[in-house]
């Protein structure tokens, strides 16, 4: 949601890490209605100044190390950020909350954003339900897996008004380049190879992002206190399909001679250590109890990303001049 779309004051809370980027941030430049605090969550005096200036009505946290290849390469800073990270605002939110009028303390939502990797790999058949058993199998979903838990204990230890959702795979425009839709349009342009781990066989579930948004919002508004909703785009692909479509939709919208059809610049790598098969999400619990469902066929919602790169080459340049560089992440050789 814009800021002030609904008449509503946002405060982003933002370390504005190495896939964090101002110029994502531009169109809101001047707007009263946003504001943006650089803060680490895991800074709790930080927290407590934020929570104490602007005196939110509720709490969505989506901060997090986000990464699986780099949480393969340096999970501690996954386990600091999601774990202690999701503890500390845990806390700076109970320590507000508590301090707060009845009314507004009976109004007050702490909605915590999580992932389906901790539920581990599907097979060929089912999918990821609320009450799913936790199986993590990354240190990226092992570190969502323990803010999951954290989140749920204080709220049936403290009485702390939560909700969690736990959606699929997000897409669509500003994604940092690291996920692999960017990374296959952005490689795809320049002609580059474009890196597929194994034989692409494995399937997720993609959301574009305005569809995930509308979700939160949702929960956020309709949402019983103390529960979980699964959130999904009903877009199963396997990941060589999903590259194969990207390179349709970039050869129609920037065709180049001298590079040919994108597809001829596919070539399977080295599986990543530990890769999870397939992810898929019944979204059955949101639909009927709060009337949600995504907009967005995956072709349709892929078409506006790929257009949106198309149209900011600069955004993409100034994201890319910092540290990383598009190579290989996600050997097991790391911090």
């Amino acid at each position: 949601m814009l800021a002030g779309e609904r008449g509503t004051r946002v405060v982003n809370v933002d370390k504005l890490t190495y896939a964090g980027n101002p110029d994502s941030l531009a169109s809101l430049e001047g707007n009263p209605l946003h504001a943006l605090e650089v803060v680490d969550i895991c800074d709790g005096p930080a927290l407590r100044a934020v929570f104490d200036a602007h005196r939110p009505s509720a709490v969505l946290h989506l901060a997090a190390e986000s990464h699986v290849d780099r949480s393969i390469d340096s999970p501690g800073a996954f386990v600091q950020t999601n774990v202690v990270g999701t503890y500390t605002l845990l806390e700076e939110a109970r320590r507000y909350w508590s301090a707060l009028p009845a009314g507004e303390r009976e109004a007050f939502r702490f909605l915590h954003v999580s992932t389906d990797e901790v539920f581990g790999s599907l097979g060929e058949e089912g999918a990821f339900r609320e009450d799913t058993p936790y199986a993590p199998n990354s240190p990226y979903s092992a570190s969502k897996a323990g803010s999951d838990h954290l989140v749920r204990a204080w709220h049936h230890t403290y009485g702390l008004p939560t909700l969690t959702t736990n959606c699929s795979n997000n897409y669509g425009p500003y994604q940092f380049p690291e996920k692999l839709i960017p990374l296959m349009v952005l490689r795809a342009l320049r002609g580059e190879p474009l890196p597929v781990y194994g034989r692409g066989e494995n399937v997720r579930d993609w959301l574009f992002v305005d569809d995930h948004a509308d979700a939160l919002l949702t929960v956020l508004e309709r949402g019983r206190v103390g529960e979980t909703y699964a959130i999904g785009g009903g877009a199963e692909r396997r990941n060589l399909e999903v590259v194969r479509t990207v390179c349709a939709v970039v050869d129609e919208l920037a065709p180049d001679p001298a590079i040919g059809p994108r597809e001829g610049l596919v070539r399977f790598v080295e599986d990543r250590p530990g890769h999870d098969l397939r992810y898929a999400i019944d979204f059955s619990k949101i639909r009927g109890e709060l009337g949600w469902r995504p907009r967005e066929s995956f072709e349709t919602g892929l078409r506006r990303t790929v257009a949106w790169y198309l149209e900011n080459p600069e955004w993409c340049r100034r994201v890319l001049s910092g540290e990383y560089r598009m190579e290989r992440l996600g050997t097991g050789v790391g911090g």
